[in-house]
């Protein structure tokens, strides 16, 4: 079987870890032999069954902003404590002899990391036979503003990485809308369509309002947003707002407590994918993930996309769902339980979303062109 080593790591939301995991399956789906390093916060049902995993010791982002790293008690990490997961990656890569590596986000993103990825990529060089390197990148990135950022981007793929697999339909976005320097790639790029999870069976329960919050690491303004604006609706509306499973516990409790009549909270829903297909309106930030669960129940959305610490992913992303008619737009400094109110009213007044044509498809097709390009490296390189 061919051995594939895909590497994730989630720093504040879950986006990461889930969009790779959907991957990994469609990778053993597809026959391949499966191993899985992340080093975020475990999270229950990730990777998932049939994949084999290896776990470094957690560290997470220490603010909204991503300006450092600290371990799960909040403690900013050390040099020795990275040199542990440096010296527990390369001993994984070992272990696995991969034919092909995956390397999420990095180096479009996921800088805080090099401290391991850049010794990975060193041994992964200094293996013979080498094994294919891919990068894994969602269509939509975060805007650099840092002088540099982006050459050295492209220096390292073009230095090292055979192959940049972009998760989205190019007919929505391609990687040059966020990336300046996409015409200086000299490594392939391959669009994969966007990493959907299957279409869901009919909803077991049916709500008017769905809220979702993600990880539930970031998003708390539209949790007590969504608080508020349920207590004070008059309509009899259903409600539902789902936290995620990052909200700590007693944050999660103190908001149990706090719930309004008609308004049901859940940390985390398996299934949400069919909540959305039954929903009349779902209320979410714009994460890839999430948008994906979206376009793929067709449900009416409200997206207030996550804009703290200058991220821009999020807000190019909702505008331009926005503009194809498949979404409304809160923008997160407008976000009050009134203006939240107000633009629920809009988006239910708005027509159905637009029919589209997106392709969903990206982790089976991820698998088909990792499939095809091992077969073109191992006769490049006399496997």
């Amino acid at each position: 079987m061919t051995r594939v080593f895909l590497y994730v790591q989630h720093l504040l939301g879950i986006g990461h870890l889930a969009r790779s995991s959907r991957i990994a399956a469609a990778l053993v789906d597809d026959g391949f032999d499966v191993t899985v390093v992340t080093g975020g916060a475990p999270i229950a049902g990730f990777p998932g069954p049939g994949v084999k995993s290896v776990t470094l010791p957690p560290v997470t982002s220490g603010d909204e902003g991503f300006s450092g790293l600290v371990d799960l008690q909040g403690k900013p990490v050390d040099d020795d404590f990275k040199q542990r997961r440096s010296e527990m990656l390369l001993q994984a890569y070992r272990d696995c002899r991969p034919d092909i590596v995956i390397v999420e986000a990095f180096p479009f993103g996921r800088r805080q990391m090099r401290f391991e990825l850049l010794p990975l990529i060193e041994a992964i060089d200094a293996t013979s036979p080498r094994p294919l390197l891919a990068t894994s990148v969602r269509d939509i990135l975060q805007e650099r503003v840092k002088p540099g950022r982006n050459e050295e981007t492209v220096d390292l793929i073009n230095r090292h990485f055979d192959l940049v697999m972009v998760h989205g339909d190019p007919a929505f976005a391609t990687i040059d809308k966020t990336f300046p320097l996409a015409g200086a790639i000299r490594a392939e790029v391959a669009y994969t369509g966007l990493v959907a999870a299957p279409p869901s069976p009919a909803a077991s329960e049916r709500f008017d309002i769905l809220v979702s919050v993600g990880g539930g690491a970031a998003g708390k303004s539209l949790v007590s947003a969504t608080i508020a604006a349920a207590r004070n609706a008059d309509n009899g509306w259903k409600w539902c707002l789902i936290t995620g499973p990052n909200l700590p516990k007693d944050e999660f409790d103190a908001i149990a407590c706090d719930a309004t009549p008609g308004l049901s909270i859940f940390r985390f829903r398996e299934d949400f994918a069919s909540l959305l297909a039954g929903a009349r309106l779902s209320v979410s930030q714009a994460g890839y993930n999430t948008v994906c669960d979206v376009l793929r129940a067709g449900c009416r959305s409200l997206l207030v996309p996550f804009a703290a610490g200058g991220e821009t992913e999020q807000t190019v992303r909702a505008q331009m769902l926005e503009e194809l008619g498949l979404a409304t737009v809160l923008m997160e400094k407008d976000l009050t339980p009134e203006g939240l109110a107000q633009a629920i009213e809009r988006a239910l007044a708005a027509p159905p979303p637009s029919a589209h044509r997106l392709d969903l498809e990206g982790a089976r097709h991820s698998a088909q062109i990792l499939r095809e390009r091992h077969r073109t490296w191992s006769l490049k390189t006399g496997l």
